[in-house]
């Protein structure tokens, strides 16, 4: 497992050879069925969960029922380590997307691991800041930014952690619902829907049964005011 080319924003895919297969000998491996709950909202329980093969999606109720998506995590990525850490229940609820492979690790283990691995330790610091970082940009990309740029930027950052290439575009195939996807972008169901309109329109985007290809990457970057993934810094804001 430990050949495998982890994400580099990843938790297995920071962390050291030594460190990375010593986290991966904990715990009992698990294969999962698409769209099973691996972690439940409000339950009271600690175990970590290591998506070693697995796309899945954090969601949360709301107070009108409805389910809110808050991100998407993928093979390499660790969930749960909130309540392992804080002996809370569970923040929201995590469903795999497709097919998984993944490894239970009791609370007592992690942090046993945690104690035994500091740099293991500041790497999992790292990645709960990663995350309240994202959270914030959220928030300011609602305040500042238009629809159609929320929604580009987050269809960019899906094509970039969990897309698929293939000859007619790249398809973000983890079967998100359209209210999920709304959610996300901080928007209603029919702004959405008219906003993913016109992408498709544009013929930068096609949308099948909780599928979507982006088929033009450069002109959905530039519509999420986004520098292209390979050169380092955001464009200048005078585009936007």
């Amino acid at each position: 497992m430990d050949k495998v080319l982890w994400t580099s924003g990843t938790l297995l895919g920071r962390l050291d050879h030594r460190t990375r297969a010593d986290l991966l000998a904990l715990g009992v491996r698990r294969s999962v069925e698409s769209s099973r709950v691996i972690m439940a909202e409000g339950a009271v329980e600690s175990h970590v969960v290591l998506l070693l093969d697995a796309i899945a999606k954090v969601t949360v109720m709301m107070s009108d029922g409805r389910q809110a998506l808050l991100s998407v995590r993928v093979s390499g990525d660790i969930v749960g380590e909130t309540s392992a850490l804080n002996d809370t229940p569970r923040s929201a609820t995590v469903t795999t997307c497709r097919p998984s492979i993944i490894r239970i690790i009791h609370r007592a283990a992690f942090r046993s691991f945690l104690g035994d691995h500091p740099n293991g330790a500041i790497e999992i610091a790292g990645i709960i800041a990663d995350r309240l970082r994202w959270a914030n940009t959220r928030r300011v990309d609602f305040a500042s930014y238009p629809l159609n740029v929320r929604l580009a930027r987050i269809l960019c950052e899906m094509a970039r952690a969990c897309g698929r290439r293939t000859p007619s575009g790249i398809v973000v195939g983890i079967g998100l619902t359209q209210p999920e996807l709304a959610t996300l972008c901080g928007a209603a169901d029919v702004s959405l829907q008219k906003a993913a309109r016109e992408l498709r329109h544009a013929g930068i985007v096609s949308t099948g049964y909780r599928e979507i290809t982006i088929l033009d990457p450069e002109a959905l970057q530039q519509i999420a005011d986004l520098a292209p993934p390979d050169s380092g810094s955001r464009r200048g804001q005078s585009g936007r």
